[in-house]
């Protein structure tokens, strides 16, 4: 895997992958104005989201399971002192889903983010505390 970050006179910040997919990072900054774009700890937020939203599709998927849609809410508190690292993340889930029974959203989402999220190991191994809970509609 490669990436890079590329700064040029203003911002945002473009990231670019190898495939040549773009990231735009933002911030509000004195000599930028207001952002425009995700800053990079949003985009920690919704890694998070993503990661583990497309486990759920999987596992669910795998068990045959019909999707309609998936959301995901995140709530974050992050540390007083720099660096300002996430302490605890709360994510809420939401499935539209004719055929998904409650129990197997909950081992769908535990699966997700005790086993596979690769994003999710990386934020609890700062220390981070990552809860959710599971609605279906």
């Amino acid at each position: 895997m490669h990436t890079s970050v590329r700064f040029e006179k203003v911002l945002p910040l473009i990231g670019l992958n190898d495939k040549g997919q773009k990231t735009l990072f933002d911030a509000s900054m004195d000599f930028s104005g207001p952002a425009k774009y995700a800053s990079p700890m949003e985009i920690v937020l919704q890694s998070l989201a993503a990661c583990s939203m497309m486990d759920i599709i999987t596992i669910l998927k795998k068990m045959r399971k019909e999707l309609i849609t998936l959301v995901s809410e995140l709530d974050a508190v992050r540390a007083e002192e720099h660096p300002r690292v996430f302490t605890s993340i709360n994510i809420r889930y939401r499935l539209e889903s004719p055929d998904c029974s409650p129990q197997d959203f909950e081992k769908a989402a535990r699966l997700s983010l005790e086993k596979y999220c690769s994003v999710a190991a990386m934020l609890r191994a700062s220390g981070c505390s990552i809860t959710w809970d599971s609605e279906l509609v």
